[in-house]
């Protein structure tokens, strides 16, 4: 069942119960209205019955065949009795089965107590109202307010089933109407989904209602995906454009040294030198990838008390045992943060390895304290970074201009910032001391316990 069908269902059910509660309120009122219009209309004959019985004379008042009387199997007309004390039949206006109509002795005793009672017996409604000479009895049938009341019945029936039919109706216009928009939301997510057009949206609405705010959110959702997708697309085409470069290297020397002609010795070793720089260069750029990959996929580090100095220290000395040829100028204070000693690590790795291949002589590296922050400086003497280029470098992929082209991928720095966002910090690219490029990473420090 579809959500219109049940919506409007939903909609001529409340019409309808509505209905009946109304119709049921109506009936109540006017059964009573009915049986007291009944009741007073049997009060007021029986008052002027009365009347004229107090002008009779005694004579008057002897027991006599009714003449014409009404027939009461067929006649709703009230009818009129008079009953000597004893409850004997003096004088009766109808009959019943060919007989005056019968009157409870309970009735009439009721009413020479309360100077008026009534009663239902037989199908009939009576009336009883004692005398100076005896009783007044009224009556009619009971068919008469059940007449007026079956009417009553009929009007709302005839009156409610054109009433639900258009409940339905408008009810099913008004949840078609409403349903539209959501309609065509599904409608061209399904496009979207089958045509893979993160580029298309919704147009938007001049209302505020849900299902504006549903637009709003959906095409929210799709600039999402549209960014994610783009993101997705351009690493898969970069990352293959990196892979080709050592993988051509690799398959051209190792093809050389296989199927190719004889070689002298130092061509082979450079051929199995180049196998293994871009064998080790593909391997770097494999695990970065997978870093991003991880990252990508919600990994979050688990941070620990770490001294910060002695991880700069270490790392630092490492650098300069590998790189002889550079000079590295330290200037470390003590430090303590919450973070991931591995992540960190890698951080300064990736940083001094940025600055290795862009300096010319010299590479600093700076640990200071202030104001809650341990501030790490790693910068070189090179070319620098364009100040047009200072956030772009964190972009995976991006290379600077020519003058810092090396040979790296693109990924060191987006991992840098990964790795930093995930301790509360920051990094920012600036310049350095000496002119070159200076990465500033800024990370709160381990608060007192």
């Amino acid at each position: 069942m579809s959500l219109r069908l049940r919506l409007a269902l939903f909609g001529a059910a409340v019409v309808a119960v509505t209905l009946v509660l109304f119709g049921a309120l109506l009936y109540a009122l006017f059964a009573r209205g009915v049986n007291t219009n009944q009741d007073d209309a049997l009060r007021s004959r029986a008052h002027d019955a009365m009347v004229a019985l107090a002008s009779a004379r005694p004579e008057d008042l002897t027991a006599r065949a009714p003449l014409a009387p009404a027939d009461l199997k067929t006649s709703t007309e009230v009818f009129l009795e008079v009953l000597a004390p004893d409850g004997s039949l003096v004088y009766s206006t109808a009959q019943l089965n060919g007989l005056p109509p019968g009157v409870p002795p309970a009735l009439l005793a009721k009413s020479a107590t309360t100077h008026g009672s009534f009663a239902t017996a037989a199908g009939l409604r009576l009336y009883a109202q004692p005398f100076t000479s005896g009783y007044v009895v009224t009556g009619q049938s009971t068919r008469v307010p059940q007449s007026n009341l079956s009417g009553i019945v009929g009007f709302l029936i005839i009156s409610g089933v054109p009433t639900l039919i258009a409940a339905l109706a408008a009810s099913w216009l008004v949840a078609g109407r409403a349903l539209k928009p959501l309609k065509d939301v599904a409608g061209a997510a399904d496009e979207i989904g089958r045509a893979r057009d993160f580029g298309r949206r919704l147009p938007n609405r001049r209302s505020r209602d849900e299902v504006a705010l549903l637009s709003i959110s959906f095409n929210r959702m799709l600039e999402q995906l549209q960014d994610s997708f783009e993101s997705q697309r351009r690493f898969v085409a970069d990352a293959s454009h990196e892979l080709r470069t050592p993988l051509t290297t690799i398959q051209g020397n190792a093809g050389l040294l296989a199927h190719g002609p004889p070689v002298s010795e130092p061509v082979r070793r450079a051929a199995a030198t180049d196998i293994a720089e871009e064998s080790e260069r593909m391997g770097r750029l494999v695990d970065r990838m997978l870093t991003l990959a991880r990252a990508d996929s919600g990994l979050r580090l688990d941070l620990a008390p770490v001294d910060l100095r002695s991880v700069v220290v270490d790392v630092t000395r490492q650098a300069a045992a590998v790189h002889p040829e550079r000079a590295f100028e330290v200037d470390v204070v003590d430090a303590s943060v919450a973070g991931d000693q591995d992540a960190l690590r890698q951080l300064l790795w990736i940083l001094l390895d940025n600055a290795l291949r862009h300096s010319r002589s010299t590479i600093s590296v700076g640990l200071s304290v202030e104001s809650g922050w341990a501030r790490l400086v790693v910068g070189d003497d090179g070319p620098g970074i364009a100040v047009g280029e200072r956030e772009r470098v964190f972009v995976r992929f991006y290379r600077s201009d020519v003058a810092r082209t090396g040979q790296g991928a693109g990924l060191g720095l987006a991992i840098a910032r990964w790795i930093t966002d995930q301790h509360g910090g920051r990094i920012i690219a600036h310049q350095s001391k000496a002119g070159g490029a200076g990465l500033y990473v800024d990370l709160p420090l381990l608060r007192p316990s």
